[in-house]
């Protein structure tokens, strides 16, 4: 998704984006923490940033063209 360059980064909701979802989170300043509308996640930036890295190695390989030579024994 776009997103403008002004203003506080937008991070996709990992509860979401676990079921291929791209669902931005909005940020809550009196709490501190982010959340998610669809889903009812909450977190800190950290806790977010944390899951949506764990969630990244389902694509590592998705740019890579894998052929029957990489299984060859």
């Amino acid at each position: 998704m776009a997103q403008g360059r002004k203003g506080r980064l937008n991070y996709r909701c990992p509860a979401c984006f676990m079921r291929d979802l791209d669902i931005d989170m909005f940020y809550d300043k009196d709490k501190d923490e982010y959340y998610c509308l669809r889903c009812q996640f909450t977190g800190s930036e950290e806790d977010v940033l944390a899951m949506n890295e764990q969630i990244k190695k389902k694509y590592k390989v998705m740019l890579k063209r894998i052929t029957v030579d990489d299984y060859a024994d």
